[in-house]
């Protein structure tokens, strides 16, 4: 990548079962599919980023646990995948720990900043799973990215609970990260059929404007058998909807990178756009 520093996006909402997995999983393996090298880091102690691209981890393994409290480095426990070009740094139910031990850490929300500055320049793109809640595991993901990603699901409230994250966010940009920037918010389990589908939609364009991709994740049943098989959706059924759509996001966010990216501001800004319509 010639010392270019890769992308770094967080996928974050607190709220659970709003695809925040199944977007970190299946947008890194479509970059990777597009020839982008990819990492995905999986800061969820749940680790269903790590089985749903069948990585199982053994006790003596290092996860990002043990480059966390810095009994590890980065470069052993980063591993390949059944795509050239993806790369995990899994996770193990011990993480839970982690939230508890780095308490008392000095610069305890900037441990994964430091843990990936070196390895940044080798990657495209790094995308971090974060966990359903607004921890220090959280913290640390959107303290070492460059962006956050949303996932809303087109359910009844759905934007329930976005001024938390929203809130949280503001704290990171003020006192951990200036940098950080809204890099989009993407519809999940649309179903066109639906009129709460198409509302969630226009609620969420007439808020967050042009940062709504425009492509949206539909419902899909084969989309949510797919983890159970340890393989992302282009693995497990190319020709699905499901897949289609990530390839689709995949592409927005490789060509919406390249308008204003390396624009940085040093005012907390979320880059939200009240204007209608993307």
């Amino acid at each position: 990548m010639g010392g270019q520093l890769g992308r770094v996006i967080a996928i974050a909402n607190q709220k659970g079962g709003v695809g925040k997995t199944t977007t970190a999983v299946n947008l890194s393996a479509c970059l990777a599919a597009a020839e982008r090298k990819t990492l995905l880091i999986d800061m969820d102690p749940q680790s269903n980023a790590t089985s749903g691209l069948g990585l199982s981890i053994g006790k003596g393994d290092a996860t990002v646990y043990e480059v966390l409290n810095g009994s590890r480095s980065v470069e052993e426990a980063v591993r390949g995948t059944d795509l050239e070009f993806l790369y995990l740094l899994p996770s193990h139910i011990r993480l839970v720990g982690a939230e508890v031990e780095l308490v008392n850490a000095i610069a305890r929300e900037k441990k994964l900043v430091g843990a990936i500055k070196g390895i940044r320049e080798d990657y495209d793109f790094v995308i971090i799973d974060s966990p359903p809640s607004l921890g220090l595991l959280t913290l640390n993901a959107l303290t070492a990215a460059d962006s956050f990603l949303i996932p809303i699901q087109c359910e009844y409230y759905a934007l329930e609970g976005l001024g938390q994250l929203l809130n949280t966010i503001r704290l990171v940009q003020r006192y951990l990260n200036p940098a950080l920037r809204l890099e989009g918010v993407l519809l999940t389990m649309f179903d066109t059929r639906l009129n709460l589908s198409k509302q969630v939609a226009q609620e969420a364009r007439s808020y967050f404007g042009s940062k709504v991709y425009r492509t949206v994740i539909s419902r899909n049943v084969r989309l949510s058998e797919a983890p159970s098989f340890g393989k992302p959706i282009i693995l497990y059924d190319i020709s699905s909807s499901g897949a289609k759509n990530y390839m689709l996001l995949a592409k927005e966010v490789i060509n919406g990178g390249k308008k204003g990216f390396g624009e940085r501001t040093g005012s907390p800004d979320l880059g939200v756009s009240t204007a209608q319509g993307r």
